[in-house]
């Protein structure tokens, strides 16, 4: 079961959830704004329903409602950003504004940060880029879920990737996606429905296929895209392993089994090799390469022609990246967020936590 919410209820129910923790105006409003946004691209894994767990997070000490973010080593087109226990909602928009004022000066700007936490989607950080004529990369490293292939032990989170890129009369083109099968939201989503894994999401403590979308909860693994060696899950892995090298080796973060957990719960691990999560970005100035009017010019032509592709049999169309995400905006804007009634109601008692008048 489901309620509908307008985009307006739930971005004042998160923005007043933050001011409550400690967060400054200015970053409660932007914190709101990144959170919101993946139930308003239809991303509903990592949006209000990770509300709570932002809060239990607060609670426990892991995250700083007030942080000092700062640049710690920087060059004319790189930069490492420690967040200071931040919340990632804030200290990803604060590092890929200092990767585009890097592009803006040097071509390109690339920015690794440490000592953050869950920033929510990455497309909505990729994306900041647009408005600029850059191409946006945005990329974090998560809680270890995901065995390698031919492993049981998790060692990789769910790592996303994602890449916005402007088109000129065309919607841009935002690729944003895990690197495993699915994500770990996808999951959580199918637990509150009652509903199986479809085959190749998960495995067992044992490493043999399972359909139980809790078996992380039974001392299963998420599988890395692909889902076995026969259909590409080492490239799966390849790309998980870049992932978790770029955001958090690279900038002093904690890697591999080592990242720290989302769930407040589970302890941290021991023994860890650099500080808090890690996330990756990149700003490229599109006339760095070549006039944006004309590269604007020719991906428009580029999605013109995939648009055009002759659909496989039961399909309609052939979808460009970022199409699904800002169809549901559109429509979800006029006529409400759905949000999972299990869902709704921690939102309520998140409110009723804080005193916090919640008409949804």
């Amino acid at each position: 079961m489901e309620e509908v919410f307008s985009y307006g209820a739930l971005y004042g129910l998160a923005e007043a959830v933050f001011r409550a923790m400690g967060c400054s105006a200015e970053h409660a409003a932007e914190a709101a704004t990144v959170l919101v946004a993946a139930d308003l691209r239809g991303i509903d894994s990592h949006g209000v329903a990770r509300l709570s767990g932002y809060v239990r997070l607060w609670e426990a000490g892991r995250i700083n409602a007030q942080p000092n973010m700062r640049i710690v080593h920087e060059s004319p087109s790189t930069a490492v950003i420690d967040g200071d226990r931040g919340l990632g909602l804030v200290v990803a928009p604060f590092a890929m504004r200092t990767a585009i004022a890097k592009a803006a000066v040097a071509g390109t700007g690339w920015v690794a940060v440490r000592n953050s936490n869950h920033f929510g989607i990455a497309g909505i950080h990729a994306m900041m880029a647009l408005e600029h004529d850059m191409i946006g990369v945005a990329m974090t490293n998560a809680s270890a879920l995901v065995a390698p292939t031919f492993s049981t032990e998790r060692m990789l989170g769910t790592n996303p990737i994602a890449v916005a890129v402007p088109a000129g009369s065309e919607p841009p083109f935002v690729a944003d996606m895990a690197t495993t099968t699915a994500s770990n939201g996808k999951l959580e989503i199918l637990q509150r429905k009652r509903a199986p894994a479809p085959y190749g999401w998960v495995q067992d403590a044992d490493g043999a296929d399972s359909y139980d979308a809790a078996i992380l909860k039974a001392g299963g693994t998420m599988l890395p895209l692909g889902s076995d060696r026969e259909h590409g899950s080492h490239k799966g892995y390849a790309l998980g392993s870049i992932v978790d090298i770029f955001s958090a080796v690279l900038g002093g973060a904690s890697y591999g089994p080592w990242a720290p957990p989302f769930p407040a719960y589970v302890p941290l691990p021991m023994n860890m090799p650099g500080e808090g999560l890690g996330h990756f970005f990149g700003a490229m100035r599109i006339d760095a390469f070549r006039p944006a009017d004309e590269f604007k010019m020719h991906m428009d032509n580029w999605i013109g022609r995939f648009r055009a592709a002759r659909p496989a049999p039961g399909h309609e169309r052939v979808l460009i990246p970022g199409d699904p995400e800002r169809e549901a905006e559109v429509g979800r804007r006029t006529a409400g967020i759905p949000v999972h009634a299990d869902v709704a109601a921690d939102l309520r008692k998140v409110s009723e936590r804080f005193g916090i008048g919640f008409a949804g």
